[in-house]
């Protein structure tokens, strides 16, 4: 099996830094950053990260084809497996609507951005020019072959992944329905050589309450982002989470979380070390072979890599 961590955009590059050497000591394979636009920028981290490692891969997860032009992402790709001897993964996709019509871009749609930027991107790293490109716009430092990751949770997403990349950092809510996302990536998800990154929202402390509570906040955070459809395709109340994100918009956070209950928190694994273990063990008898453990995570987020690299990974 393949285990990594995920760390959202908002994390400094120092901590990021640390929880990346605390997951090499501790046997994980990889570890990602984020890049939501206008936080802070995901490729400063993973170049910190990769100066203070040897062995982690380490990637940033996802930069999109519409802020940052897909010969700039292959500019960055190239530079960073040179500097890290080939242990650099790019992750692309479509980007969040909201973030990118915030800044005035216009939007293809995101299947089409995404599929457009992956082969652009693919083509410069192997030595080539795009499609419609220059004849002279290829990458003058030589080729740079980097693994491809895209994010995805719908279904052409997915498809795409499965047909052109050579992985998908799938966030399976609920982690259950890992069956689902598999099927949508297709016959790609069973080749050895394709990453399928079962993405968990995993909130781990040694007070189950706290980490409970901890994931009932993320959970209300994004109640009113989550498909409907899928929620109700996962045996979900749909109406319940409606009701939530009303506190939400309303302002009152704290009787939001507290309206989160233990049907909802079925979208992610919380609890004490025993209980991730439990779950986590469940996803593997299931076929899963990459879990890939994101945010809430810990109070401390060295300390939950930590426990996870410690306890939960001997397990599995």
């Amino acid at each position: 099996m393949r285990f990594s961590v995920r760390l959202g955009s908002g994390t400094p590059a120092k901590v990021f830094r640390d929880c990346a050497v605390t997951a090499e000591e501790l046997g994980f394979d990889q570890i990602w950053t984020g890049n939501d636009l206008l936080r802070r920028s995901g490729i400063v981290p993973v170049t910190v990260a990769l100066a203070a490692t040897s062995r982690i891969r380490v990637g940033s997860s996802v930069l999109n084809p519409v802020s940052l032009h897909p010969a700039e992402i292959a500019m960055i790709a190239a530079g960073l497996q040179d500097f890290s001897g080939g242990r650099y993964l790019l992750g692309l996709g479509a980007g969040s609507e909201v973030f990118l019509r915030w800044a005035g871009l216009a939007l293809p749609t995101p299947v089409r951005r995404t599929r457009e930027g992956l082969r652009a991107v693919r083509t410069l790293l192997a030595g080539g020019v795009p499609d419609g490109w220059h004849e002279r716009a290829a990458l003058k430092d030589g080729p740079a072959p980097t693994p491809i990751y895209l994010g995805a949770m719908g279904p052409k997403m997915l498809a795409l992944a499965g047909r052109e990349a050579d992985g998908v950092l799938a966030l399976c809510l609920p982690p259950t329905q890992f069956d689902w996302f598999a099927g949508r990536v297709g016959d790609a998800a069973s080749k050895p050589d394709f990453d399928l990154a079962c993405c968990l929202w995993v909130s781990i402390d040694d007070d189950r309450d706290a980490g409970r509570a901890r994931l009932a906040a993320k959970i209300a955070a994004y109640s009113g982002s989550l498909a409907p459809d899928t929620l109700a395709a996962a045996g979900l109340d749909v109406e319940r989470f409606r009701h939530v994100q009303s506190l939400v918009t309303a302002g009152d956070l704290a009787a939001a979380t507290a309206a989160v209950d233990d049907d909802m928190l079925r979208l992610g694994i919380a609890g004490d070390v025993h209980d991730v273990i439990d779950r986590c063990l469940e996803l593997k008898a299931s076929g899963v072979r990459h879990l890939s453990f994101g945010q809430p995570l810990g109070g401390s987020l060295t300390e939950a890599v930590a426990l996870l690299g410690r306890h939960v990974l001997p397990h599995l």
